[in-house]
């Protein structure tokens, strides 16, 4: 018995093994676009990976992906339509896994004003955010009515896109997210309708996805990373509004009503297999920047994106 109870003691003097410590930034302040990160780090999902996960909301949106690049944490939140872009760049970067698997981009428009189709727009003004792809976007949605870029007057409301339309400053704006500006339109009185860039010529992508610098990355640590963030959106879609309380819980800012309807627009299109990926989604869109003048060349999938759980 005395050689037992000496054992149980050591057991119990030894330490935990140390979990492995990883940073992931942002691509902006914490919202429901974010919901499998914050439940997997609420629940344990992470601690039940041996992770340690630490959470970084950017002062600059912009700098992630380049923080990455440089070994200064291990993965960003980040798009995939400039990824391609900094691919080409020479930032050492590649798709590791997938947080929303379906564009959020659309061209918004006042519900009960003059545009009804994205041909009314001939001689208008349009409000954008960030020059680039946006143009590219814009021009393949545009030219499917016939209307050229060089028809309308593009405006930089830098991210004051809502405010925007509604003051009728501009006749619509591309960059709006269809789980956000559309219900914050919504609960201030003035609706508005969205034309799905997918559904008008571009072809779809990944709105959200992790990157990586594949030269500095643990590719271990980051696939028990997508493991748990796969279980967090397993409960998500299975527990919504336990799951909101949850999310919600973690501040009171993302206590209110947009936030709550957002989490609900958000969920079905956050990834349910984060680390797989379609190989030809990626090939496309590649492709489109290729054809509207966003890129010179072509890199090959492999170039982009890379399985982190292939043994």
């Amino acid at each position: 018995m005395k050689k037992l109870v000496t054992a149980l003691a050591l057991f119990a003097a030894t330490p935990a093994m140390a979990a492995d410590k990883m940073t992931v930034l942002l691509d902006w302040f914490i919202n429901p676009d974010h919901g499998p990160i914050i439940v997997a780090q609420e629940n344990g999902y992470f601690a039940d990976q041996g992770l340690e996960v630490e959470i970084v909301a950017p002062a600059d949106p912009s700098a992630p992906p380049r923080l990455v690049a440089a070994g200064q944490a291990d993965l960003a939140v980040s798009y995939q339509p400039q990824l391609h872009l900094q691919i080409h760049e020479g930032l050492p970067l590649k798709r590791v896994g997938t947080l929303v698997a379906t564009p959020l981009n659309c061209l918004l428009v006042l519900k009960d004003g003059p545009i009804k189709t994205p041909a009314d727009l001939k001689g208008k003004k349009i409000g954008f955010s960030v020059a680039g792809v946006e143009e590219a976007v814009l021009g393949t949605v545009l030219g499917k009515y016939d209307v050229a870029l060089s028809d309308v007057e593009l405006i930089n409301v830098n991210f004051s896109l809502s405010p925007s339309l509604m003051s009728g400053q501009v006749d619509a704006v591309i960059g709006a997210y269809r789980n956000f500006e559309l219900n914050q339109m919504d609960i201030e009185g003035q609706p508005g309708t969205c034309f799905y860039i997918e559904e008008e010529g571009v072809p779809a992508y990944d709105e959200l996805i992790y990157v990586a610098n594949p030269e500095k990355m643990d590719a271990d640590k980051i696939a028990r990373f997508l493991a748990a963030t796969e279980k967090a959106t397993q409960f998500m879609v299975n527990n919504p509004e336990a799951s909101w309380k949850v999310f919600s819980g973690t501040s009171t800012e993302l206590q209110d009503e947009l936030n709550a309807r957002a989490w609900v627009d958000t969920l079905p299109r956050f990834a349910l297999r984060p680390a797989g990926f379609d190989h030809g989604r990626y090939a496309r869109f590649e492709a489109f920047l290729n054809d509207k003048g966003m890129i010179d060349s072509v890199n090959s999938v492999d170039a982009i994106t890379i399985d982190v759980t292939a043994k």
